[in-house]
């Protein structure tokens, strides 16, 4: 328990820090755990959310595709949004011929350019039964050069009786967007990627994780990198902090930011007992620019 408490106690402290000091930072058995669709990243990727910058001191961000599906980016917002998203996996880890499903709900606003993008959503986990919520909260910062952070608390306030979640979750993730590689989307890089570092789901694997042999604890960390194979679709390679996955991400439609993700998760034997299929669609609508 005491290491749990120092490890949130540092990341806490570690996202404060460089967010204030954002220029330093250059010189389980369950759903949950395997898809971590980033709506706040998605809010980001719709266009017309970037600021627009002087010629120069003009950067490359990331484009506007997802860059992941399983796992955590630094990327977020600038501007007001709500938004929306639902997802699905199948076969559920440790459970045979069946899928889950969960949905999610938020708002974000401000500008992570400017100054913070603060995100809050509200998950449902057991779509059919309209029950098992849970509260997110995300802060993003852009850091200049096609970087940004985001500090976040996923899964507060889970019902205990009905979750399967190692408690809250916290975790800190930096991203960037490499500036030598062009999109075919103005203003965007082809290639970006995400490290970061968390607790609970990146951290402690479920009871069937330790039953078969697979033991008590993840990475921690967790990473993602994604590149432009044609213009609105990405190619990712994720480790979620439990296991790895590919993943694709599609803006079907240039002037929607309608965006879906797909891919398949669970590919080695450090957790779970098979792979699994994933796909989520989420959609975020302005509502002040």
């Amino acid at each position: 328990m005491r290491c749990k408490l120092k490890l949130q106690t540092a990341l806490l402290c570690l996202g404060a820090w460089c967010l204030l000091n954002p220029i330093s930072l250059h010189a389980q058995t369950n759903f949950e755990k395997n898809l971590q669709t980033k709506i706040e990243s998605m809010c980001a990727a719709a266009g017309t959310a970037w600021p627009e910058l002087p010629a120069a001191s003009q950067q490359l961000y990331p484009n506007d595709a997802l860059q992941s599906v399983m796992s955590p980016t630094g990327w977020g917002g600038s501007g007001t949004y709500v938004f929306g998203s639902i997802g699905g996996i199948y076969p559920e880890v440790y459970k045979q011929n069946k899928g889950d499903l969960i949905t999610s709900a938020g708002v974000c606003t401000g500008s992570s350019e400017k100054a913070v993008n603060v995100a809050v959503s509200i998950n449902m986990t057991d779509v059919h039964r309209l029950r098992d919520f849970s509260e997110n909260f995300f802060i993003s910062r852009m850091l200049g050069h096609g970087s940004s952070i985001t500090v976040a608390a996923l899964q507060m306030f889970a019902n205990a009786q009905q979750s399967d979640a190692p408690g809250s979750t916290f975790y800190i993730a930096f991203s960037h967007a490499v500036q030598t590689l062009l999109s075919k989307t103005s203003g965007c890089s082809k290639l970006s990627y995400s490290i970061g570092i968390g607790t609970g789901r990146f951290l402690y694997k479920s009871p069937k994780d330790i039953e078969a042999g697979h033991g008590k604890y993840g990475t921690a960390v967790f990473g993602n990198i994604s590149y432009e194979i044609l213009q609105h679709v990405n190619l990712n390679a994720e480790w979620s902090g439990m296991n790895l996955g590919f993943s694709l991400g599609w803006r079907p439609f240039v002037k929607s930011p309608l965006s879906i993700g797909a891919g398949v998760t669970n590919l080695t034997r450090f957790s779970a007992d098979k792979p699994s299929a994933i796909l989520s669609i989420g959609y975020p609508l302005s509502i002040k620019r």
